[in-house]
């Protein structure tokens, strides 16, 4: 059988799963949701490229992303940070959708799939 990793698993959910050299994300918000969408992003992927280096791997290997925005009018920004961010050539697939959020103040969630 193979080794399922959890990495800070709790009650409801793990920051990552990685099984067979694949890490899925938690959704990843904001550190601090007072900010607006640019810094709420920034802290996002921040937190993203912590997750993927304990994970042995980096944003060049996504393969999935999903993005859940409170306001799609901040896709702009969104897609502004989020190009910068992955190396070019390196588009995962992915979704971004307006969607109604747990907390009011939380306006970006991502989740990704990747690999080693």
């Amino acid at each position: 059988m193979s080794h399922i990793i959890r990495t800070e698993p709790n009650a409801i959910l793990s920051k990552a799963v990685e099984y067979h050299g694949f890490i899925f994300t938690q959704g990843v918000t904001a550190e601090d949701l007072s900010q607006p969408i640019d810094q709420q992003v920034k802290s996002v992927l921040k937190q993203l490229d912590v997750i993927l280096e304990e994970h042995g791997t980096d944003n060049t290997r996504i393969l999935q992303a999903q993005i859940w925005l409170k306001n799609i009018k901040d896709r702009e920004a969104l897609n502004t940070l989020w190009s910068a961010w992955i190396p070019q050539g390196q588009s995962p697939a992915r979704a971004c959708v307006q969607a109604e959020m747990a907390d009011p103040n939380m306006l970006v969630e991502i989740m990704l799939v990747t690999t080693k």
